[in-house]
């Protein structure tokens, strides 16, 4: 039988991060298998001003905005920031096999009926772009604005896309460790410090932390019957008709093909007439090369 005893990294492995002096915030998520997960999240700024939540990606944390937030507190924000359940600070599951993307649609939904979010500008990027689409057509509620960079939501379609994917997936476990703050590091334009690569390993004390991480690769809608590529397709569908304002902040690397905003701008109705932005020069993890920009962008967008 196996273990059903979630892991929680050490608080010190957090203590005197760079640039990272939050006070985390932890609110518990109801889940059938465990009864209930400590999720951890920041919120900065003041509790009845405005909301800008911002979602992670596959690599990282709460930590990669860490530059933004006390920007977008500035400009007259409340920051919200969760740590995904297997990310961060936040509770990690015993096995890969314990998530799903399902599971993190649920958790995440949960998570933001807790803090009775509403009407938000959200800023996805990469993962929170593949939940945060969902979402969004699940609970429209919850966002006034949307703000996407690197990001789509998968539907299990073909083509060079998919085969990238896989071609990067068997690249990623074959190495020895399953790489996060690396991972981040090969992704930007600007090298990373070793302390800032270190910051962002600092959740996973060894691989047995690393359930969550490791798990994205494998939970990705990649192809047609999976039923996540289901769902997604039909929240897709109810896309067509959001008229909320969404505006793309993609890196110009990534501006043709598959892997850029173009379907997103010609499908979601509220995308139209948006000051949309190819950044450059940034990588795929833009918020480490161009965070400055992209959080004026947030905070100008959110404004009208």
């Amino acid at each position: 039988m196996r273990s059903l005893i979630v892991k929680r990294t050490p608080d010190r492995r957090f203590d005197n991060l760079p640039e990272y002096a939050f006070m985390p915030r932890y609110c518990q998520l109801p889940d059938a298998c465990f009864g209930r997960l400590r999720m951890h999240y920041l919120d900065e700024g003041p509790v009845d001003a405005p909301v800008v939540l911002l979602m992670h990606g596959q690599g990282t944390w709460s930590y990669m905005y860490r530059k933004m937030i006390p920007l977008l507190v500035a400009g007259g924000y409340r920051v919200v920031a969760p740590d995904y359940i297997g990310f961060g600070r936040s509770d990690k599951l015993p096995e890969t096999e314990d998530y799903s993307f399902q599971k993190h649609v649920d958790w995440l939904v949960c998570f933001l009926d807790m803090l009775q979010i509403r009407d938000a500008t959200a800023y996805l990027f990469d993962w929170g772009g593949y939940f945060g689409l969902r979402i969004a057509a699940l609970r429209p509620e919850f966002f006034g604005r949307l703000v996407l960079s690197n990001t789509m939501l998968p539907q299990g379609q073909g083509g060079s896309g998919r085969e990238w994917f896989l071609n990067w997936r068997e690249q990623q476990f074959a190495l020895p460790k399953f790489p996060q703050g690396e991972m981040v590091n090969t992704g930007v334009v600007e090298k990373l410090r070793p302390e800032i690569i270190a910051a962002y390993d600092a959740p996973y004390p060894d691989q047995s932390f690393k359930t969550g991480p490791r798990r994205c690769p494998m939970i990705l809608p990649i192809w047609p019957d999976d039923p996540a590529s289901i769902a997604n397709r039909e929240a897709w569908q109810k896309l067509a008709g959001w008229t909320k304002p969404v505006l793309t902040l993609f890196s110009a690397s990534l501006g043709a093909g598959s892997l850029g905003p173009d379907a997103i701008k010609a499908h979601i109705p509220g995308a139209r007439g948006q000051p949309h932005a190819l950044l450059d020069p940034a990588g795929f993890y833009i918020v480490e090369d161009r965070y400055r920009e992209i959080a004026t962008r947030i905070a100008e967008f959110a404004a009208y």
